[in-house]
């Protein structure tokens, strides 16, 4: 069978001329229609960085709107401090009760509680403490003597030593502070010395304790654990009558 080649080929393959490739025009365009889709990876992650950005500003002013100038302007005020003259005002809800603090001893470490007691009420806050053997009225009952000493006192201080642990009347105390205010956070205040931790009252245990080390920290410690009982009873007095 004979085949008729094109014109022009023939006459190439009489002159002994290379062939050129014959390229379909169809197929040209399709190749640089495919050329031109190649970066549509590219195009995807326009796309996709496109969508993040255009998320972000939801997200930020999501995060701008929880944190608001006027949440985080009110969460950086911090509360106007109560100054001593705020504590000692006649007004003072410090003054509905007889004495701030009452010190709940052991009598073999009276000596250790005179110098507490000397040291708080000598401090620019004048702290009205309730030392027993000073301030119960004689012939009084002992069970009578120690409840009035609790509830007419803002704070209870305990001094937990070996001498505590041993006597009664301070346990008997100590439950009675515990039921006038179980969750009253600072007016129950454990100091302990020389008494191991796994002796310390079970009682007394969701509640954290000074160490007395130093003596003159320790003082200091509980000076300013009802200085702040003090502050916020009268802080919190005053919000209500506003």
């Amino acid at each position: 069978m004979r085949v008729s080649l094109p014109r022009r080929l023939s006459a190439s393959l009489a002159a002994g001329l290379p062939l050129k490739s014959h390229r379909d025009p169809s197929t040209g365009w399709f190749r640089r229609l495919l050329h031109k889709s190649k970066p549509s990876s590219m195009v995807e992650n326009n796309l996709n960085s496109n969508s993040s950005t255009s998320s972000s500003p939801s997200s930020s002013s999501a995060e701008s709107s929880s944190s608001s100038p006027t949440t985080s302007l009110a969460r950086s005020i911090p509360l106007s401090p109560i100054s001593v003259s705020d504590i000692n005002a006649s007004g003072s809800a410090r003054w509905t009760k007889s004495y701030d603090v009452c010190i709940c001893h052991s009598e073999v470490d009276l000596e250790l509680v005179e110098e507490l007691v000397s040291y708080l009420e000598n401090q620019p806050e004048s702290f009205r403490c309730f030392l027993q053997l000073r301030d119960a009225a004689p012939g009084s009952a002992v069970v009578t003597e120690l409840c009035d000493a609790v509830q007419n006192s803002h704070c209870w201080v305990m001094l937990i030593t070996p001498g505590f642990l041993g006597d009664p009347w301070c346990k008997y105390q100590m439950h009675q502070a515990l039921a006038e205010a179980p969750m009253a956070n600072g007016r129950t205040i454990p100091v302990l010395k020389d008494v191991e931790r796994k002796d310390y009252p079970k009682e007394l245990r969701n509640l954290y304790y000074i160490s007395m080390r130093l003596k003159e920290n320790s003082f200091k410690q509980i000076r300013d654990t009802v200085m702040r009982y003090l502050q916020e009873l009268c802080r919190s007095s005053t919000s209500r009558m506003e």
